[in-house]
């Protein structure tokens, strides 16, 4: 029997960020829903079932720790990952004490998002189904936030360690700089290409200075991590 992809709900009144988010999601085999307002999502979790809500804090009729209180108090217990522009603490504080699972500030990378989203799900999943990412003897869990080379701890940025991940969940694909700033870094970074370059040899003093050397340039095209080392 052929097991369903995770379902995640976007709960956003900014048309542009459920596009974008449910398309990255879906390139990364989510199953997606989106809503606009608290009451269409409260809705939505009932008809789509869930498996995770990325809920904003601001909504047209009220807000999105409105919405987690209903839901709570209806016994669902699905996690909800705040997604706001704020960056108060005491909404912060807020969000977690009506029983949110985590929180991600306005703008962020679609890259962190997904990490994000992945380790919420992995965290309500048995110890057993838990699963890390592996190249040759690289490993990253997103769960942990860890990343070990031979089994050595492997000390990354917030930034590395999203591209590292980016690169590891497509392994064996060459992407491009483009593609690469677009899941890696701030949707509204302006910046250019050549921060790509910068991160990718940062990434390879701390991965590839032992062998077999597994981030692979493909010139003219983009970056990859090898699949045959």
């Amino acid at each position: 029997m052929t097991k369903s992809p995770p379902r995640v709900l976007i709960v956003d009144d900014e048309e542009n960020i459920c596009v974008l988010l449910r398309s990255a999601l879906r390139l990364e085999g989510f199953e997606t829903a989106s809503a606009a307002r608290g009451r269409s999502a409260l809705e939505q979790v009932v008809d789509f079932e869930p498996d995770l809500v990325v809920l904003d804090v601001m909504l047209p009729d009220f807000d999105g720790f409105e919405v987690l209180r209903r839901l709570r108090a209806t016994g669902s217990e699905v996690p909800v990952i705040f997604l706001t522009a704020r960056d108060a603490t005491d909404d912060r504080v807020r969000g977690l004490t009506v029983g949110g699972d985590d929180y991600l500030t306005k703008p962020f990378a679609i890259a962190e998002l997904i990490a994000r989203v992945r380790l919420r799900l992995a965290a309500v999943q048995p110890a057993t189904q838990r699963l890390g990412l592996h190249c040759a003897d690289l490993s990253l869990d997103p769960d942990a936030y860890r990343v070990e080379r031979a089994g050595v701890p492997v000390h990354l940025t917030p930034t590395e360690f999203r591209l590292l991940y980016y690169l590891m969940v497509n392994s064996g694909r060459v992407l491009s700089r483009a593609q690469i700033l677009d899941q890696v870094w701030p949707y509204d970074f302006d910046g250019d290409h050549a921060v790509v370059d910068t991160y990718i040899s940062y990434l390879r003093r701390k991965i590839d200075h032992v062998e077999p050397r597994l981030i692979r340039t493909v010139r003219g095209v983009g970056f990859s991590v090898r699949v045959d080392a």
